[in-house]
């Protein structure tokens, strides 16, 4: 196995990214005064500007908000087309912290073992970092993927152990089979890195055609499951604590939902200043304004 793991997740980082993401992921590093901007999700894959971009902005220094990140809405115009996106910032300390398994975190890793693109950075030594910490996310997610996984099986097996077990710990619903939607359309991308993964990670392995048989001691394995069980048990908590800071925090909170409502129902409301600024206080209206407007649809 040539490749190292660090030199894979480089390169996957450094994917080419349509000129307008790349504008906007400048546009939202330097206000932010960043040190990079990660962009994932099916936009990434799909080379489509249409529905939301998801970035991650990572800031210097150490992590001011003790729930994090925090999240937030934005419109931009750019070469004529309206581009949306959804932004995620935290500090790259805490970023590195929760992708290599050090605070209670139980999503960073799990994300950020899939597709992301690194494209906008400070400066070498910023790229550097957030490379390490991706990297980072990988060993973290293959490490518990081998002790999760069946004793003997193909990669995608462990795979699967791995999303079905944080799915379960974290605060939200997934249809049946969101695992396997996952593997199938990165599948490029989870080629060959399981095995890439567990090198890095110092675990032993035997690979028969494409079955693969980690050699993980008994001690190891526990020490694993161990780690994992005492943050699988604050997933949920975590989740409700960050949606509800949400539900204050998300700025541009009214402009999303009301953008979701007409893609998805074609009914426009208007995002007023009061709307705007106080959207919980705002949402009895904007809500009979809405069955109001749906009852004209019929």
């Amino acid at each position: 196995m040539s490749e190292t793991l660090g030199q894979r997740v480089r390169a996957s980082l450094a994917r080419e990214i349509r000129p307008e993401v790349a504008a906007y992921a400048r546009k939202l590093g330097e206000e932010a005064g960043a040190l990079g901007v990660l962009f994932y999700g099916s936009n990434l894959r799909s080379g489509s500007l249409e529905g939301v971009l998801d970035f991650y902005v990572l800031l210097p220094g150490p992590q001011r908000e003790r729930v994090w990140p925090r999240v937030s809405y934005r419109e931009w115009e750019y070469g004529g087309e309206v581009l949306r996106a959804k932004i995620a910032t935290m500090s790259l300390e805490q970023f590195a912290a929760a992708a290599t398994g050090k605070s209670r975190d139980t999503t960073i890793w799990a994300r950020f073992v899939q597709p992301s693109a690194l494209i906008w950075v400070r400066d070498e030594a910023a790229r550097e970092a957030i490379a390490d910490a991706v990297t980072g996310a990988a060993r973290t997610a293959a490490r518990l993927a081998a002790a999760l996984g069946p004793e003997t099986g193909e990669a995608e097996d462990y795979w699967r152990a791995l999303f079905r077990a944080t799915y379960r710990a974290e605060f939200r619903v997934e249809k049946p089979g969101r695992e396997d939607s996952i593997l199938s359309v990165n599948r490029e991308h989870f080629d060959g890195l399981l095995p890439t993964a567990w090198q890095a990670e110092g675990i032993a392995f035997e690979c028969e055609g494409t079955e693969l048989h980690p050699d993980l001691p008994e001690e190891r394995r526990r020490s694993i499951l161990k780690w994992w069980n005492s943050r699988a048990r604050l997933g949920k908590p975590l989740n409700v604590l960050r949606l509800a800071k949400a539900t204050t925090t998300f700025d541009g909170a009214a402009d999303y939902a009301a953008w979701k409502l007409h893609r998805h129902t074609g009914i426009e409301l208007k995002v007023t200043p009061f709307r705007a600024r106080h959207p919980l206080l705002a949402m009895p209206g904007a809500l009979v304004e809405l069955l109001r407007k749906r009852r004209a649809q019929r």
